[in-house]
């Protein structure tokens, strides 16, 4: 169909073509057209050529050589093969035609040369001509397919494959030509002929006539090109992809293996890429890349070593039965890692000098190697510490240590601690011991702490601690010096007989005090002392001396007197004094009695909660004694004292 600007419709129309390089004319039509019409002559409206061959499409036109009342001239002919904007383009400018098409028109024909064809020059070509009163275009125009020879494959036995050569266009001389690396080896009607697999020939054909445009070569898998990416050192968990390229035609197909030892090995993909999204420490090892195609299969390894930052560490200490002082001890330390780990032991975060492959020896180990302990391993791509690794070890108990409490002086009734404690694993053992006034040591309590719920000042004196386990024994010694008020003076005078006028009289004094009391007298209803001392002398004693004597002992925690009448006697004088002094005897040992009566109910609750009866026993031997003297004082109210005399 021809169309115009004007809407000129039919017209004769004859086609023809010239190919220079193969064509085949599937379809020709011829028309005679007169010279004052509108048309267009093609050569053919099909042609069929080889790849990289040369085409020219030939045709002519006519047009009126007057139209619309003005002389008709042609200013410009091009082929195009689209539109835009229902507005043909050009040929020419289109650079995947640049350098390989040319027009030549002259004398009202007009020729298209295409050189070095290829498949996608496939098209429908028409042509335009436009003059000083309109425009021209004839369609359909003409379709071009440019073929390449292909080669069909068929197997034939067990390690033969038939080759075919053929071309979607007529072959015009009906004979083949074949080459094996290029090199021609026979020529023939015979489109075939038969390949041995495993041959690294390669084998192409053409069509006679044509030799320079021969069909793509064919061959079988060349070995395997295997790479990884990224080429650099592959780390855990980042992406790595393995890629496998052959030189093959036809094209091979391409299957990934891991080597997995004396089992088959697991297919992982068909593709030329395997890709290791995450790669893990399992993937490490051996892959193998096959690539295949109907003309035969070769295969290539490829090695992939992951690395990684070291696991937790496995730690350990030997010997692994109880760990005795002064035995020899390694830690040992180890983790999985590439490249190796570098180690280091810790101690409560403090460094400790590192042995060989990881490990920490104590060649005699001490109680003060005992803890925790820990592992680091590290290396370029991270670092990790173990858990911990506890390290006991056993030894004797070490000197123990007694203290008591209160740490100032201890005063009778109070509650009195002491305490024992000695460095020892496993935990000691203790007892309590006291010295008795022979020299021997007596049992008094079992356990870390003795308690004096209300401490007497008889519970003054030595006492010791030892503290025992399974490998030795330590004892360590403590003084308790029980400070106290004064207890009731004695009191007495010399001479003992009947005082005579005259005569020199001596009264002395004395209380259990500690610390020792000092000692001040008094006379009846005189305010001032009369002397002090424990010793208090009348020289020259007068019926004026006569009265009643008292003696005060005293120290920082208390006082206490006792009354004495003197008077210059006959013997109903002594008399008085004998009852006095039984009067007074009377009333003060009522307050002794009641008093040692609520002594003895607190040694009883003290001896449920506080020490055992002491048992008298000898210290054969004591590995090592601390000698510790310390003082304690009584707390016994001072008012209460007096209220007692």
């Amino acid at each position: 169909m021809f169309y115009s600007l004007t809407e000129m419709r039919g017209a004769a129309m004859s086609l023809t073509a010239a190919v220079s390089g193969l064509v085949v004319f599937l379809l020709s039509v011829s028309v005679v057209q007169g010279q004052d019409v509108w048309g267009v002559t093609y050569s053919s409206t099909e042609i069929c050529a080889v790849k990289g061959s040369t085409v020219e499409i030939n045709c002519s036109y006519t047009y009126p050589s007057t139209w619309r009342g003005g002389v008709n001239t042609v200013e410009k002919t091009f082929w195009f093969i689209e539109k835009k904007d229902d507005e043909p383009i050009e040929l020419f400018p289109d650079s995947e035609y640049a350098g390989r098409v040319e027009t030549l028109c002259g004398n009202n024909i007009c020729t298209l040369r295409i050189r070095n064809l290829r498949e996608s020059d496939s098209a429908q070509y028409r042509f335009r001509f436009t003059t000083n009163q309109d425009a021209f275009t004839a369609e359909p125009g003409v379709t071009l397919s440019v073929t390449d020879l292909t080669m069909l494959f068929e197997p034939k036995y067990t390690n033969k494959v038939e080759l075919k050569c053929e071309s979607s266009c007529r072959v015009p001389s009906g004979h083949y030509v074949w080459y094996s690396n290029g090199e021609k080896t026979r020529t023939g009607k015979s489109s075939a002929r038969l390949f041995h697999l495993g041959d690294t020939e390669r084998f192409s054909c053409a069509l006679k006539g044509y030799e320079d445009f021969p069909s793509p070569a064919v061959y079988a898998p060349k070995l395997p090109s295997v790479s990884v990416s990224p080429s650099a050192e592959i780390e855990e968990g980042s992406s790595v992809t393995l890629t496998c390229s052959s030189d093959a035609n036809p094209a091979a197909q391409y299957t990934w293996y891991k080597e997995g030892g004396n089992q088959k090995p697991p297919l992982l993909t068909k593709a030329p890429q395997l890709v290791l999204s995450s790669i893990q420490v399992s993937d490490s090892g051996v892959y193998y890349c096959t690539a295949e195609s109907v003309l035969g299969k070769t295969s290539n390894i490829i090695s992939i070593d992951v690395k990684y930052a070291p696991k937790l560490p496995s730690v350990s200490v030997s010997p692994s039965a109880e760990i005795e002082e002064g035995s020899s001890v390694t830690l040992t330390c180890s983790s999985d890692a590439n490249p190796a780990a570098n180690y280091t032991w810790y101690k409560e975060y403090q460094t400790l000098p590192l042995g060989a492959e990881g490990s920490h020896h104590f060649p005699s180990i001490s109680s003060e190697d005992r803890g925790n302990y820990y592992c680091k391993t590290e290396n370029q791509y991270g670092e990790i510490i173990s858990t911990s690794l506890p390290v006991d070890v056993q030894y004797a108990p070490k000197l123990p240590s007694v203290s008591v409490r209160p740490s100032a002086e201890i005063e009778e009734g109070s509650s009195v601690t002491l305490t024992c404690s000695s460095d020892a694993n496993p935990a000691a053992n203790y007892i309590w011991y006291k010295k008795a006034p022979n020299a021997h040591f007596s049992h008094v309590n079992e356990g870390p702490i003795l308690v004096f719920s209300s401490i007497h000042s008889s519970d003054s004196g030595q006492y010791n601690c030892t503290a025992e386990n399974k490998l030795g024994k330590r004892s360590t010694n403590i003084s308790i010096d029980v400070k106290y008020a004064p207890k009731l003076p004695s009191v007495s005078v010399s001479p003992s007989a009947e005082i005579e006028e005259g005569s020199s009289v001596t009264l002395t004094c004395s209380s259990d005090a500690n610390p020792a009391a000092n000692y001040t007298w008094y006379k009846e209803n005189e305010d001032s002392p009369n002397a002090s001392g424990q010793i208090f002398t009348i020289t020259d004693f007068r019926a004026e001396h006569s009265g009643s004597y008292s003696c005060e002992a005293q120290n920082k925690l208390g006082r206490s007197n006792s009354t004495l009448y003197l008077s210059v006697g006959t013997g109903s004088s002594r008399m008085m004094v004998n009852i006095i002094r039984t009067t007074l005897g009377v009333l003060i040992l009522m307050p002794v009695f009641l008093l040692s009566l609520w002594m003895r109910k607190e040694k009883s609750l003290r001896s449920s909660t506080g020490a055992h009866t002491p048992e008298e026993i000898e210290l054969d031997s004591v590995p090592e004694y601390e000698n510790v003297s310390l003082t304690a004082a009584q707390t016994e109210d001072p008012e209460e004292q007096e209220d007692m005399v």
